[in-house]
């Protein structure tokens, strides 16, 4: 029988290590490789009267595996991306020891002032460096009581320094860290309730609006209700009273007409304002959210039922050929639904074709390899 030639299975790069064998996809012998290194030919063989089976061929022992590829990629090109810090994002332990940092600085430098200058101030005394804290405090979360306010130029100067870096510095950094740590909350009770339906989105892997709703009015509550009970006992006053001075605290509101005026209400409020102010204001913003999450929904929802119309065909046709892709479409509704923009896409775009410098609509290992860093 007339034999022909038929191409070797594998390149002399990829040649298997002598003495290994190999099993012949097209026959159900093992051939060694010793033995058909000498030869290149096979016995022809009509392929259309075997079965189709599943491939018995294995890795090369030489073929390079990708585990390898990683460790020789340079950095941020497959061989560590995870490793790179994102820009822009500082740690947890960052963010909190800056925050801390700062609100020492700055409550130490109005507290210097306020106790080398007292004069220099209006106001019921108690204790210097108490009511200098306590003014400090009230100024940094912006309330306003009125009750401690500077006379002379030179304090009122101090003050509108004081009160700019306050609110444009330092109140960012304490409400990244009041972030955190609700965040960080968010993260224990998520692990403690899987398989909790009511309170976890499954599908979204976060928690349900309704919960952070819960969770906000029930902040709002407990400071109010701590801020209340602490003015009715340290303070004096009344429930209505301690109620209201308590909610125009928390809100940041202050109208002046009442305040703490004792050394143990100053000290409580030191803390307390300092803490509530801020859990309040993300309190709300969760409230805001939830309205927001709701709307949005909503319109997912109709733009995901509504049918599709031959003015959606040529919007969604981005390369003009009479007809949309799975890509084209999904773009499209991310469009619609307000996740992406144009300029997202042509952002995107322009960093594929930094990675496919030949245009052949594709991103290989030689064009990472060779991508300029």
């Amino acid at each position: 029988m007339e034999q022909e030639k038929r191409p070797l299975l594998f390149t002399s790069v990829f040649a298997p290590l002598p003495g290994s064998e190999i099993e012949d996809p097209f026959t159900a012998t093992s051939v060694s490789s010793s033995s058909s290194s000498s030869s290149s030919t096979y016995d022809a063989v009509d392929l259309a009267s075997f079965p189709r089976r599943k491939s018995g061929l294995l890795r090369t022992r030489t073929a390079p595996a990708m585990s390898v590829i990683r460790g020789v990629l340079p950095l941020g090109r497959g061989g560590g991306a995870g490793d790179a810090e994102q820009p822009g994002v500082s740690s947890s332990g960052s963010i909190l020891k800056q925050a801390a940092a700062l609100l020492l600085l700055y409550l130490s430098l109005g507290v210097l002032v306020y106790s080398t200058n007292p004069q220099g101030f209006s106001g019921v005394e108690t204790h210097a460096a108490v009511d200098a804290l306590y003014f400090c405090i009230v100024t940094l979360c912006t309330i306003g009581y009125g009750d401690i306010a500077p006379l002379t130029p030179a304090a009122k100067a101090f003050a509108c320094v004081f009160v700019l870096v306050g609110f444009g510095l330092i109140d960012v950094l304490l409400s990244g860290a009041v972030n955190y740590v609700l965040d960080v909350q968010e993260t224990a009770i998520l692990a403690g309730a899987r398989g909790a339906s009511y309170i976890i989105d499954a599908e979204k892997g976060r928690m349900r609006i309704r919960m952070k709703v819960g969770l906000a009015v029930g902040v709002v509550l407990l400071c109010i209700g701590a801020g209340a009970l602490a003015l009715y006992l340290l303070e004096e006053l009344d429930w209505m009273d301690a109620v209201y001075l308590s909610v125009m605290s928390v809100t940041t509101v202050g109208y002046g007409d009442r305040a703490f005026k004792t050394m143990l209400g100053r000290v409580f409020a030191s803390l307390w304002l300092l803490v509530s102010t801020l859990a309040v204001a993300r309190a709300f913003l969760y409230l805001a959210e939830a309205r927001i999450d709701k709307r949005h929904r909503r319109i997912v929802k109709w733009i995901l039922q509504r049918d599709v119309t031959v003015e959606d065909l040529l919007a969604a046709d981005l390369n003009h050929n009479g007809f949309i892709s799975k890509s084209e479409f999904v773009i499209y509704k991310l469009k619609e639904m307000g996740k992406i923009t144009e300029k997202d896409i042509l952002l995107i775009c322009n960093q594929f074709n930094k990675l496919d410098p030949n245009n052949t609509g594709k991103i290989t290992l030689p064009d990472l390899l060779s991508a300029p860093r």
